[in-house]
């Protein structure tokens, strides 16, 4: 009896974990380009990927059940893959963080903009100021604010409930009825970027090493959760605001989600900022001021060189972000867990079937996004 209530206790603990990596600030950037493509075709997408990202992650969880030790992303690439593979992988990671760092500016520039002038007009001197912030709590350290990243999925999920509250009486079908064909496949990098979660599989798979069969039960319910949950968020505001949505979805729902958003967006900069910095310091052998450097200063530099390009957007950077950094990883993923079927340490609690059809289905599906992208930029 014990021994079930200490699993249970477990399961929720890190399905919560699982939950509160998926869900972050990049989920602010869905019903944009849902507005701007059609509810339906977005709703497709969080579907689709979202089963992508569930079956990655549950073969992510395999690997972590064939092999001896504690291993993180890079670490596991590299045991399977070599050393090109670690830094393949370690490119996808640390450019992913950098896409949502520079974005997390972007959005934060405009949100406090408008919420203190009632305009974009100041997003950009607002997003360096909110920078140099982060920039100060990180050379500081974090630890004693990691708390602050627990509360962040509490926060946002509080979010969606007051949202469904206060504006399902005013949602407006008209505004999900419609579909842009011409706009197919923007979606398709948000929506990515909203799903990756692939960093916390290591950590959960450590919680629960006593319990390893609870693992995919968690990794299950998680993506569950995060899926209807964007699919709801994405409902109301785009059926409240119809193709007026904001880049920023809570630009468009009143001063207290203004705020809310912005405490969301803080929170998911916190968390993939002190990562990163423990990324160059603890995995890369690099200073601490060199770390915070690399972690703070660059994503800072390359936000103040994009603010002159309207083309890099909120969205815009979360969809490059996603399908660059979100693409490799899942390939990866995927080259990784057939390794580790053949040279793994020891028999798992479950398995997932792979095949060279579903590899090769996966890269197809990333090198079409890829090329959207691409093709995006002319």
């Amino acid at each position: 009896m014990v021994r079930m209530k200490k699993e249970t206790k477990n399961y929720l603990i890190v399905t919560s974990v699982l939950i509160g990596s998926c869900i972050g600030a990049g989920v602010l950037g869905i019903p944009y380009v849902a507005s701007k493509a059609g509810f339906f075709t977005t709703l497709f997408y969080i579907l689709f990927i979202g089963s992508i990202i569930l079956l990655s992650n549950l073969y992510l969880g395999e690997v972590t059940l064939r092999t001896k030790g504690n291993h993180q992303l890079s670490g596991y690439a590299e045991k399977y893959l070599g050393k090109k593979g670690k830094r393949v992988m370690d490119f996808a990671f640390i450019f992913g963080v950098y896409s949502a760092i520079v974005a997390y500016l972007i959005g934060m520039g405009d949100s406090l903009s408008f919420l203190i002038f009632g305009n974009l007009v100041h997003s950009i001197p607002m997003g360096i100021l909110a920078g140099f912030v982060m920039m100060f709590l990180l050379w500081k350290g974090v630890n004693a604010l990691k708390k602050f990243e627990n509360l962040g999925v509490f926060i946002i999920l509080g979010l969606l409930i007051l949202i469904f509250i206060l504006f399902l009486p005013l949602v407006n079908f008209e505004n999900l009825g419609y579909n842009h064909f011409e706009s197919f496949l923007l979606p398709f990098g948000v929506v990515l970027f909203a799903f990756l979660s692939f960093t916390s599989i290591p950590q959960i798979a450590y919680i629960l090493r006593n319990e390893k069969k609870v693992l995919r039960k968690s990794i299950v319910t998680g993506s569950i959760v995060s899926v209807l949950f964007y699919c709801l968020f994405a409902f109301i505001v785009v059926g409240f605001m119809g193709v007026n949505t904001p880049e920023v979805a809570t630009l468009a729902l009143g001063s207290i989600f203004i705020f809310l958003g912005i405490f969301t967006i803080f929170t998911s900069y916190l968390s993939v900022g002190n990562a990163l910095e423990e990324d160059f310091e603890f995995d890369d052998k690099v200073s601490k001021r060199s770390s915070w450097f690399l972690a703070s200063i660059i994503p800072m530099i390359v936000y103040a060189l994009i603010s002159f390009f309207p083309f890099f957007s909120f969205t815009k950077v979360l969809s490059i972000g996603g399908v660059v950094s979100g693409g490799i990883m899942v390939i990866l993923i995927m080259f990784i867990v057939k390794r580790a079927k053949e040279k793994g340490e020891r028999e798992p609690e479950y398995t997932i079937p792979l095949n060279w059809a579903v590899i090769l289905f996966v890269i197809l599906i990333f090198v079409v996004g890829a090329l959207k992208e691409i093709f995006s930029f002319f």
